[in-house]
């Protein structure tokens, strides 16, 4: 699980180091689980495809691997161990084949992604320490589409609070401050802010949102508690623009405080910003020509419904990112099953991707 991938980052290197891969293992900001890191080179100049992968798991109960009636099942297996595999598959089919005739791929893997456990700290460390390719590619468990947009995501708790202790319904004083009536009248207000926010859209990554998921207060039904926790996500879709919606969200917060003479204090956990990559950009020619050979067909564009590591190498490497895995099932469960045929279709794109993309000069 995130924080203590230490074992399966070993268990892949000796996996890689068996087939001959050079191997290194920045620590990239967690030394208790080194990164994995190995390169391809063809030894002529060209471009640098990048595989970026995490091997840390959401913290459930470990299910142990298995292959059954081409089912490959286990923690991991669709999020995204399965994908990894395909990613170190198509290595070797290149390096045996001599397909990579120009340029180099690198295959980049680390703990530290699932949250609330982890918080990016390894990938931050690989982008800082350089290891980045002109292009990197994510083999999570999305194939129903091209992303080329996602959005930018927070969490934010708001805390709202009054001075003085907790008392029985009946004994408030007059005047006193409802903590939960203001936190619940913020949730209203913000559900009407949100649809105007919707009103702010871009090609590809939706519009931007406010989602609340939890609100809390009191420890019995007759207490007028002194607390109320609100928690939920801000969601954007214009790159760049993290710092500007942090603060509209804790200056309208602000005026609501005001309003109601309570205090209410905002915490935010930015996961990343959010990201776009043109129609026409080489890495995206070069897959969905991959796709087509092996397909028969081009992927649609689309947007990436969730967060993952290539919103933080856009924003802090400035490099195209795109996603495409295996049509795997059970992310987040217990219960992760994806094709065996799904990881060879998904290799395949891989390896054709990389002789396209590594084609092309810098």
């Amino acid at each position: 699980p995130t924080l203590s991938a230490g074992d399966v980052s070993n268990r892949l290197a000796e996996i890689l180091v068996a087939e001959d891969f050079v191997v290194d293992r920045p620590e990239a900001n967690w030394p208790e689980a080194p990164a994995v890191v190995t390169r391809l080179d063809s030894g002529v100049g060209g471009r640098t495809l990048q595989f970026d992968g995490h091997l840390d798991t959401v913290h459930l109960p470990f299910v142990p691997p298995s292959v059954a009636d081409g089912l490959l099942r286990g923690s991991g297996a669709s999020d995204m161990k399965g994908g990894v595999a395909a990613c170190v598959e198509a290595l070797r089919v290149l390096r045996e084949t001599g397909a990579l005739t120009k340029g180099s791929v690198l295959l980049t893997a680390h703990d530290h992604h699932e949250g609330p456990w982890g918080d990016k700290r390894q990938v931050t460390g690989l982008i800082d320490a350089g290891y980045v390719g002109d292009a990197v590619l994510f083999p999570e468990y999305l194939s129903d589409r091209l992303p080329l947009a996602g959005r930018g995501m927070a969490i934010f708790e708001v805390v709202v609070t009054r001075t003085g202790d907790a008392v029985h319904e009946v004994l408030r004083p007059e005047g006193l401050p409802d903590v939960l009536g203001t936190g619940a009248a913020l949730v209203g207000k913000l559900k009407q802010w949100g649809d105007t926010l919707a009103q702010r859209t871009a090609p590809y990554a939706g519009v931007d949102s406010i989602f609340v998921g939890q609100i809390e207060a009191g420890e019995i039904y007759n207490q007028s508690s002194t607390k109320c926790c609100i928690r939920g996500t801000r969601r954007w879709v214009k790159p760049g623009a993290t710092d500007d919606v942090l603060a509209e969200f804790d200056a309208f917060v602000a005026s609501v405080a005001e309003e109601t003479g309570t205090q209410i204090d905002v915490t935010w956990e930015v996961q990343a910003d959010a990201f776009s990559v043109t129609e026409t950009d080489v890495s995206v020619t070069a897959f969905q020509g991959a796709y087509e050979a092996v397909v028969g067909k081009t992927l649609p564009f689309g947007g990436k419904p969730f967060v993952d590591d290539g919103n933080r190498y856009a924003a802090l490497a400035g490099v195209p990112v795109l996603t495409h895995g295996p049509n795997a099932r059970g992310a987040h469960t217990t219960e992760e099953w994806v094709p065996v045929d799904e990881l060879v279709r998904v290799a395949q794109v891989y390896v054709l991707m990389a002789v396209a993309y590594c084609s092309e000069t810098r």
